[in-house]
């Protein structure tokens, strides 16, 4: 079953590269230069041979700084969200803006009691939830380490902290100075988008959850720090394209974890309160707490003591059903997260009984 639909999202203009300082004579004239035969026929050879084509990208690799080795940002820790522009002004959308003013209809109230579970969204992240991409992120460093004569450590603890404390701290340990620091944050980005083009399966299991729930026409979405065009191209080498209705990518500008979830929410048109997240680490799980989202926590690269505040914690996608998604809406009639007074059970007064006689 095809789950593929018109997608809401709408592609950013990537920003062109910034021009280089030019090395001409100070006293040349301008206005009697006049390009050669070669550049009038050939005019993108300089960007060509320098490797940049027409996107301002680098053997078709993005080169603008990215967030795939940074720690992000969780975000909405007060609920605040993002903003976005409209016709008449900026827009400023929180959490309680979206869980206001994404309101089932009444004919969405009658269709979601006969069918619940197409009520639900569900946001996948992409790192380690769709695709393995601790492995890539690892190679990467190996051999961006090989190619620098530097060495990775085999402990467990220390490649963690390859992977989630910042491409900018181990860094500044090889390296000093700025524009070496630039060279090899580059370096690394290409090396991971090499990788990138040989990933061809997704996490075990996950084929089969997203049919499950395509067959209940919940609808599915999937965020990460990647670019649009390499993200879509990876799904489709794994086929799972046609399950996700919605994609927040990095031409969406989210500037937080929690931003992305948001976004996935509109895009899906389901207010956060009703979205489940799948997140493989502790940050994300927080990030959809501050959303009123659900939190599905899947064990692997962080241990099941890490994930502990996650609503449901698995150890993989073939321990879920579709009525996992409707036992964590049980509270139902309760918002989220709110303070109920517990009610006081008073013994009611006892009735007097009079009697009237009538002489």
């Amino acid at each position: 079953m095809d789950c593929s639909t018109i997608r809401s999202s709408s592609l950013l203009l990537q920003r062109s590269s910034p021009l280089r300082t030019s090395h001409c004579p100070a006293k040349l004239s301008l206005s009697r230069w006049k390009p050669s035969k070669l550049v009038q026929r050939h005019p993108a050879i300089s960007v060509k041979a320098c490797g940049f084509d027409d996107n301002g990208s680098s053997n078709g690799f993005p080169t603008t700084p990215n967030k795939l080795f940074m720690e992000e940002v969780i975000g909405a820790e007060y609920g605040e969200g993002f903003e976005t522009f409209r016709p008449d002004g900026p827009l400023k959308v929180d959490v309680d803006f979206l869980n206001d003013r994404l309101q089932e209809g009444f004919l969405q109230r009658i269709r979601y009691a006969m069918k619940p579970d197409e009520a639900f969204g569900l946001i996948f992240s992409w790192d380690n939830v769709v695709a393995d991409s601790r492995s890539l992120k690892l190679n990467a460093w190996k051999q961006l380490a090989h190619e620098e004569g530097k060495k990775i450590p085999e402990d467990g603890n220390a490649q963690r902290s390859l992977l989630y404390a910042g491409a900018d701290h181990i860094l500044q340990k090889w390296e000093k100075a700025e524009s070496e620091l630039n060279r090899l944050k580059l370096r690394l980005s290409q090396l991971f988008y090499e990788n990138l083009l040989q990933l061809s399966k997704p996490v075990e299991g996950l084929e089969e959850w997203l049919d499950a729930v395509c067959t209940a026409r919940t609808p599915c979405a999937v965020v990460s720090s990647l670019d649009r065009k390499n993200m879509v191209e990876a799904l489709d080498r794994m086929g799972l394209n046609k399950y996700f209705q919605a994609i927040v990518s990095e031409e969406d500008g989210m500037e937080s974890i929690a931003h992305r979830f948001l976004s996935a929410a509109v895009k899906l048109d389901r207010k956060p309160s009703k979205c489940v997240v799948f997140e493989d680490d502790p940050r994300g799980v927080t990030a959809a707490h501050n959303c009123t989202m659900m939190a599905i926590a899947i064990i692997g690269t962080h241990p099941a003591y890490d994930l502990v505040e996650a609503d449901l914690a698995v150890a993989g996608f073939n321990e879920l059903s579709v009525i996992n998604l409707r036992r964590l809406f049980a509270h139902k009639g309760y918002n989220f997260m709110d303070l109920q007074k517990q009610v006081v059970e008073r013994t009611p007064p006892k009735r007097k009984l009079f009697t009237d006689t009538i002489f």
